[in-house]
């Protein structure tokens, strides 16, 4: 993880700008109570009225300088400030896309949501305008306090004793703020994946009329996040009356016992003007300090939410020095896999296999067998605990993360299609190299080509959130015609046919066993869909129970038999009657 520290770094000339920006507007500033004091002392109490269009002309070119150099300050700051989080929340969200798939096993999209955007922003103010105010804070103080110890180093004790009462509360606030924050970022966390879940599944929610479940689930959290909130405003209003009260008591004890000194001659009455001046402008910094306090820790608390996700680290490693094959043939090898995942039972155990390039493997089971397990392997979603899984005759493991992947055409059980339009849904996979005609020619063999051209726009229809819109069938049309338009050496494809009837099925099986150049996975329920494989193995509790073509299965009279008389019992015992 690059730590601020580095982003501040590299942006160290904009920083140097904005800052130079600053002490020369509170520079400036800080000259007006001294001209007021020449007014004061020379002009009303001297008489020299020679010298009034000077000073005037002075406070001129001060508003004039002040006027140019604050807005530089803000609009630097506010500008690298948006450079670096833009440069964070990037390296952020390329952080988690290299992250495995375990890490999402175990964290859930809202927290993700959560770093990315909210965490970002709290560090956005406070590298923007917290930061330039906490740094004029100090500078405009310290220049403050000189010039008052300049005039009468007896009265400048007044301000600098308030202000180290101020600075001691700050501390004291700054504590007990950062628990506060950990917990509200958190909550914050849970309450957007709570949100998250109930908007993508609100179909299902009011397909079970659970909305009033659902409401209060999501005002339970909701209560948290408020009563968290509360507890930071408590923290809040219990410590900012004592920055208030300085801020009221200062000026006016300034004035009575500098008006003393006055009277004894120890000071000029311009003097204890400009030092009322000057007692007034330190007052801004004393009411800063408790909301820039309440900023900078929820800066802080975002921060290492976010170094914790830099903390997690990929289980999938690739090697020092890939393999690059020249052309990925599409030969797949399984010696002796077995699998399971960090404290949980074993999902596959001893599975061996070996699919040449061209031929085709089916591969069923009962739900929970361990079918999808085997494809998440091939694709090192993640790592077999024994055995060797080769493609080529190659060790997986030395192969390069993309080139295996992208030599991998998959229709995910789980159809996920992107809010955008159906071209460029199925253009996913090879985006900058697929053509409409290539688009067009595999929603034709994926049999999705009909439906998609009854629309009015056509393929440039925009189809919603996950496909909403769409039926279970044609989102898996549109998922095999992107797989197809890969034309990748190796396809994959896990129970994709599972929403569509008979006829639609068996044209795309048609297509699939035109494509001779292509390694087929098919895993699947139906009988329909494995029958013409090369080879089908059937999964057990994640073992190999059988395995065979279609008519020595049958033969066998096992699970796969049982399978088929389950499927077509009624259809074998019409055909007997």
């Amino acid at each position: 993880m690059k730590k601020i520290s580095t982003y501040v770094w590299e942006n160290k000339l904009r920083y140097f700008l904005a800052v130079t920006a600053i002490f020369i507007a509170v520079t400036l500033d800080m000259m007006s109570p001294r001209l007021t004091k020449s007014v004061v002392d020379d002009v009303i109490v001297g008489g020299d009225m020679g010298k009034l269009k000077y000073l005037l002309f002075g406070f001129l070119c001060i508003g004039v300088g002040r006027c140019v150099f604050q807005y530089v300050k803000e609009y630097t700051f506010d500008a690298t400030a948006s450079k670096i989080t833009a440069q964070m929340r990037r390296d952020l969200f390329v952080h988690i896309q290299s992250l495995s798939a375990d890490f999402f096993d175990r964290t859930n999209t809202g927290e993700l949501m959560s770093r990315v955007k909210d965490d970002i922003d709290h560090i956005w103010d406070a590298l923007g305008f917290v930061g330039m105010l906490i740094i004029e804070v100090v500078y405009h103080t310290s220049i403050i306090l000189i010039s008052m110890y300049m005039l009468n180093w007896k009265l400048a004790l007044i301000p600098t004793v308030f202000m180290i009462f101020c600075g001691a509360v700050a501390l004291i606030m700054e504590r007990k703020l950062g628990a506060v924050y950990e917990e509200i970022s958190e909550e914050n966390a849970v309450l957007n994946t709570v949100a998250e879940e109930n908007l993508a599944g609100v179909r299902t929610v009011k397909a079970f009329a659970r909305e009033k479940h659902e409401i209060s689930k999501f005002l339970s959290h909701n209560k948290r996040y408020y009563d968290l909130n509360m507890a930071q405003s408590k923290v809040f209003v219990r410590f900012y009356p004592y920055f208030s009260v300085v801020t009221k008591v200062l000026p006016l004890l300034t004035i009575l016992v500098g008006g003393g000194f006055v009277i004894k001659g120890e000071m000029t009455l311009g003097g204890m003007t400009a030092f009322v001046e000057y007692s007034t402008n330190i007052v801004w910094p004393m009411e800063m300090l408790g909301w820039l306090t309440n900023s900078f820790s929820s800066a802080v608390a975002s921060n290492k939410k976010i170094r914790k996700i830099y903390q997690e680290t990929s289980s999938i490693k690739e090697a020092e020095e890939p393999i690059i094959l020249d052309k990925m043939q599409g030969k797949i090898c399984f010696d002796h896999v077995s699998f399971h995942k960090a404290d949980m039972y074993e999902i596959l155990h001893d599975i061996s296999f070996t699919l040449e390039p061209g031929k085709t493997l089916g591969i069923m089971g009962a739900t929970g067998a361990g079918k999808t397990s085997i494809v998440q392997l091939l694709q090192r979603m993640y790592d077999a605990t024994d055995g060797k899984i080769s493609i080529d005759d190659v060790d997986i493991r030395e192969l390069s993360l993309e080139q295996l992947r992208t030599g991998i055409s998959y229709v995910m059980q789980d159809v996920f299609l992107f809010s955008d339009t159906i071209n460029e849904n199925i253009k996913l996979g090879k985006k900058n190299t697929t053509d409409f005609s290539t688009v067009r020619k595999a929603s034709t063999d994926a049999q999705a080509s009909e439906f998609i051209e009854r629309m009015e726009w056509k393929y440039d229809t925009v189809i919603g959130e996950r496909g909403v819109g769409l039926s279970g069938g044609q989102k898996q049309r549109i998922s095999i015609a992107r797989a197809l338009s890969k034309k990748d050496p190796i396809l994959v494809m896990d129970d994709s046919t599972s929403a569509l009837d008979m006829e639609t099925e068996h044209l795309i099986q048609e297509t699939l066993w035109k494509l001779e150049d292509t390694t087929k996975i098919i895993i699947a329920h139906r009988i329909s869909a494995v029958r013409h494989a090369d080879e089908i193995i059937v999964l057990e509790n994640g073992s190999i129970a059988e395995r065979g073509t279609h008519e020595s299965l049958l033969a066998g009279k096992g699970l796969y038999y049982e399978t088929y008389l389950a499927q077509y019992g009624d259809f074998l015992e019409g055909k007997e009657a």
